[in-house]
Parts: structure tokens; sequence; C-alpha cells
């Protein structure tokens, strides 16, 4: 009698790599009933969790050989068992990674590091995962922002070809004072001018130092200015423009598509 109660007080325990298969078979069975209840197969399943199919056919035979490290099938269990909409997490942590046995000698400190040692490798390979993520997407970032300034900077401001030309034609600007025998004003006399454009020119009028007109005037224009002392008409056009002081008979400023100034002045009281 003392023999049998013996023996029945030391049943068998089970290894470590026999529960995992254990619990595997178990697990893959309950994904595998959920999988077919959904009508999906395993070629919809790889594509939802991107693991190969030798792996999910793996997990839901409950073949541990055909599979990697425990704590890696622990991690594609959970994936497995997102796509079926089970909350992966949980479904998972069932499937045993260590020894949840306690050495009752003092001597299990070696064996407890060995059996941790998978745990630290998943982590670090999830922190490298991570670390080359954050990496890819701080250099695509940068190279973005790089792209963005080079199109938001300023091109550099191109010398107008018009400017030499513009320069050559204002060399060529001559400025004519107008005497009072040629022009008929009188002394004290108030000078004025009327223009009337022949065609569409640019044109500016100075009456005494400030600045009456400047602008485009159209063919067919007429205008007239006043001023006390002094008027300064310039033109881009000088032979689409007519132009008459003090009511005289109007005669062109100058060639057709040459720049042209002329200044009238009042002769001063005595």
């Amino acid at each position: 009698m003392k023999w049998l109660r013996k023996k029945n007080n030391h049943q068998p325990s089970l290894s470590l790599e026999q529960e995992r298969a254990e619990k595997l078979g178990e697990l893959g069975a309950q994904l595998w009933a959920l999988r077919q209840e959904q009508g999906l197969s395993l070629e919809q399943v790889v594509v939802l969790t991107r693991i190969p199919r030798r792996l999910l056919q793996a997990i839901e035979e409950g073949n541990l050989d055909d599979l990697p490290e425990p704590v890696y099938i622990q991690g594609l269990i959970r994936q497995f068992a997102d796509a079926l909409g089970l909350n992966g997490v949980e479904f998972s942590g069932t499937f045993p990674i260590t020894s949840t046995r306690v050495n009752p000698q003092g001597m299990g400190n070696s064996s407890s590091l060995s059996q941790l040692r998978p745990v630290h490798l998943y982590f670090l390979y999830i922190f490298l995962i991570v670390c080359s993520v954050n990496g890819l997407s701080q250099l695509l970032n940068n190279a973005i922002l790089q792209a963005s300034n080079s199109q938001n900077q300023p091109y550099p401001k191109q010398k107008s070809v018009l400017k030499p030309e513009i320069a050559q034609r204002k060399e060529s600007v001559k400025v004519k004072p107008v005497s009072d025998t040629a022009t008929g004003v009188q002394q004290g006399q108030i000078v004025q001018i009327g223009v009337t454009l022949k065609s569409s020119s640019w044109i500016r009028v100075v009456a005494d130092g400030k600045t009456e007109f400047e602008g485009i005037l159209p063919e067919g224009t007429h205008r007239i200015w006043k001023a006390q002392e002094q008027l300064t008409v310039k033109t881009d056009n000088a032979g689409g423009v007519l132009m008459s002081v003090n009511q005289e008979k109007a005669k062109e400023m100058g060639e057709p598509g040459k720049e042209e100034e002329i200044r009238i002045a009042a002769k001063p009281k005595l």
C-alpha cells in the first residue's frame, strides 16, 4: 500500500517541449476551426498576415518541428489570431515560452538565464526593426525637405535681355532745352504743352519737378499739361507722339520707336 501511495504522489510532469507541443496543437486546432468557419483559405490568411503558408499550416497542424524559436512561434500565433478577429496578444499569451517551474535548488540562475535568452533576442529583434524603420523614415523626410527647399529657393535673377538695349537707348537720349524763340514762350508766360498720340506709346510728364503722368497712352489720346517754370516730356516712341508748345503747331518728338526727352522752360521775369 505504501508503494502505491508513493507512486500516485509522483505523477510524471510534462517537459517544456511537450507543453509547447500540446499547447500548439490546441491553439492550432482553434485557429483552423475559426478559419474554416469564416470561409478563409490559407492563401487569404497569407495575404492578411504576410506569414508564409508553410508556417501557418504548421501552426494549424501543431507541428512544432517546422516552426522557429518559441518566441517567434508566439508572435506568429498572435498575427494569425489577429487576422481572424481574435485578441492576438491574449490568445498567443497561453503558448509557453519559458518554464514556470521553480528550481528548489540554488543552481537555477544559469538555467533561467538561458531560458530568457530567446526573449531577449526577441526584444532585440523588435528594437532593431523599430530603429531601422525610424532611420528610413528620417532619411525619406530629409530627402523630401531637401527637394522642397530646392523648389522653394528663388531662381537667381537673370539680367533682362532688354537692359543692354535700354541702356543704349538711354545713352542716345538727348535732352533738348528749347529756347524761348523756338517755343514762343514769352517772359513770365506759363508753359503749356499738348500731346496727341499717333500710336500707343509710353510717356512721362514732369511739371515743375513733379511727375504729373507716367504710363501708356493709347492711340488718339490728346492731353494738355501746364507748368509755371519747366515741363519735361519723355517717351519711348518719339515718332508716335505729336507735341505742341503753347498751342503752336504740333510736331513729332522724334523718330518712331526711339526714346526722346524734351525739356521746356519758361524764361523768368526780369
